[in-house]
């Protein structure tokens, strides 16, 4: 492993800011006929909120669990508040949604 010295750990630590965080969570609703078609517009959106660079990290999660994803917003809890209620899942009872503050390091990113 690459050894961090305190230094560059403090360095590195100075560059980080913080990030919302959404839990998008499944509801009976997901199994209900018509669903799918409301996940993919859900799905659009992201596409495009991650385009505008609102959104830079999603993950949908499909492996059965009640979560059904990881979203990584620039913008404050309230402005992801905003963004979120009018998402089609959410606003069909498919998914609701959970919002946490958290800190990233700008320039991290998932390799190709």
């Amino acid at each position: 492993m690459t050894v961090i010295t305190d230094d560059e750990m403090k360095s590195r630590l100075t560059r980080a800011r913080f990030y919302t965080l959404v839990l998008l969570k499944k509801t009976p609703k997901r199994d209900e006929e018509g669903a799918d078609a409301i996940v993919w517009e859900h799905g659009r959106r992201n596409m495009m909120l991650q385009a505008e660079g609102l959104m830079p990290l999603v993950f949908p999660v499909g492996d059965g669990a009640d979560l059904s994803g990881v979203g990584v917003f620039l913008g404050t809890p309230e402005e992801v508040k905003v963004l979120m209620d009018t998402d089609p899942g959410v606003t069909a009872g498919v998914f609701t949604y959970e919002l946490h503050v958290c800190r990233g390091f700008p320039g991290a990113q998932l390799p190709e």
